[in-house]
């Protein structure tokens, strides 16, 4: 064990019998942890740093502006002056990501809520 991981762990065990550590928020709860275990050891710190910043690894960048250029066409009619090259922007970014090995099946898709209340209205006929 290194050096900073035995104090660590001496800090810890005081603050266990001082009872520093008893009645916090969440004690006795599951820790919800992300699971990275895909991502290399090295990378994990600078992925999390990111993403708490708001920010996407590159691969999954224009995996997000795909979905928002989707969601964009479906508020546009196909007769406005921007549809079509938005719609140009959407399929190069659908071939991109087939090239990198990403599904586009997303983009496909049925919204999965508006699926739910077709099937609770054909219920209630």
């Amino acid at each position: 064990m290194w050096l900073i991981d035995q104090l660590a762990e001496q800090h810890i065990q005081a603050a266990l019998e001082k009872g520093e550590l008893s009645n916090l928020p969440g004690e006795g709860k599951p820790l919800h942890l992300e699971d990275d275990s895909l991502v290399p050891e090295e990378l994990r710190s600078g992925y999390r740093m990111l993403k708490n910043a708001g920010f996407l690894p590159p691969e999954l960048e224009m995996r997000r502006e795909a979905i928002e250029l989707k969601d964009l066409l479906s508020y546009l009619s196909p007769g406005d002056k921007g549809y079509a090259e938005q719609s140009k922007r959407l399929a190069l970014l659908e071939i991109k990501l087939q090239q990198a090995g990403q599904s586009t099946e997303f983009l496909r898709s049925t919204d999965y809520a508006e699926a739910i209340k077709q099937r609770i209205a054909a219920q209630k006929s």
